[in-house]
């Protein structure tokens, strides 16, 4: 019989304004749950990512059921856990750990199913011949499954470094089929947005504690559609540009709703309304100024 009563968190860098707490308190509200949703913030414990099977452990043994694992623990989180879900293990990036009543742990990945439905809703008819994929780390590697899984033909990634990129487009290739990824250097941008269909940001880059625009305003034209991550704040630098561009836009609150929606049913096996939860985001970040 499912419980009624859940203690879970967030462990990742300068996540004080995250509103993953509130959407998920709220939601368990509405369904008659006792759920208390705690951040543990590397920066404010001044441990490195490396620390995140330290902190696990200490979750577990102080009675958590579970946590969501975000930048930059997506991928250091993996060689402590006991168990991956095959969408984790394709990835090579968890942003949820479930723990069972022995303890023990399983990550999973709903970014790749969030970031989906969210691009589904928001860009239903957008062109996927070509896309451009800034960033390669954790939640890259979900975005660039959901694309090609949503039928995108083809993804160059760029990131800051370079082998990182480079064993992303290998993944991608060995999972999806030879010829579906590439790499590149930030140095052939211009090129690539001369061609491509459409831009997917999963960088930190406009985060509120990493203001600013990932590649220079210039390279966005009005034949680009731009598909953002980063949900705090909601209106990132790179979405105003791009929309003032002309580029059709969709900002990362529906990733933020349809990923949370997946991981509270993992932690309590109850489905969530996301309907709802899309309609508490849009309060939330009207009610914090980050439109």
């Amino acid at each position: 019989m499912a419980k009624d009563s859940y203690l879970v968190g967030l462990i990742g860098s300068g996540i004080g304004p995250s509103l993953s707490p509130a959407l998920h308190e709220r939601e368990a509200d509405r369904q008659g749950l006792r759920y208390v949703y705690r951040l543990i913030d590397i920066d404010a414990l001044g441990v490195p990512p490396t620390a995140v099977g330290d902190l696990l452990r200490a979750a577990r043994d102080l009675g958590f059921d579970g946590l969501n694992i975000t930048h930059p623990c997506k991928q250091h989180v993996i060689g402590h856990l006991d168990a991956l879900a095959p969408q984790a293990e394709a990835l090579g990036a968890v942003n949820t750990v479930v723990f069972d009543d022995d303890g023990r742990t399983t990550g999973h990945n709903t970014d790749v199913t969030g970031f989906a439905a969210s691009f589904a809703r928001g860009l239903p008819d957008a062109p996927l011949e070509r896309i451009v994929q800034l960033g390669a780390g954790g939640a890259g590697a979900a975005v660039a499954h959901a694309t090609l899984n949503l039928g995108a033909g083809h993804v160059t990634v760029v990131d800051a470094v370079p082998d990182r990129a480079a064993d992303l487009a290998a993944s991608l290739n060995r999972h999806f089929g030879h010829g579906r990824a590439a790499h590149a250097a930030a140095d052939r941008l211009p090129g690539l947005l001369t061609t491509a269909d459409g831009i997917v940001h999963a960088t930190p880059t406009g985060m509120a504690a990493h203001p600013g625009l990932p590649l220079p305003a210039e390279l966005l034209h009005p034949g680009l559609w731009v598909a953002e991550v980063v949900y705090r704040p909601l209106e990132t630098e790179l979405l105003r540009t791009a929309r003032a561009r002309g580029c059709r836009t969709l900002d990362g609150g529906g990733m933020a709703v349809f990923q949370a929606a997946d991981a509270f049913q993992l932690f309590t096996g109850r489905e969530a309304d996301a309907a709802r939860m899309l309609a508490d985001i849009t309060d939330l970040t009207g009610a914090v100024g980050a439109k």
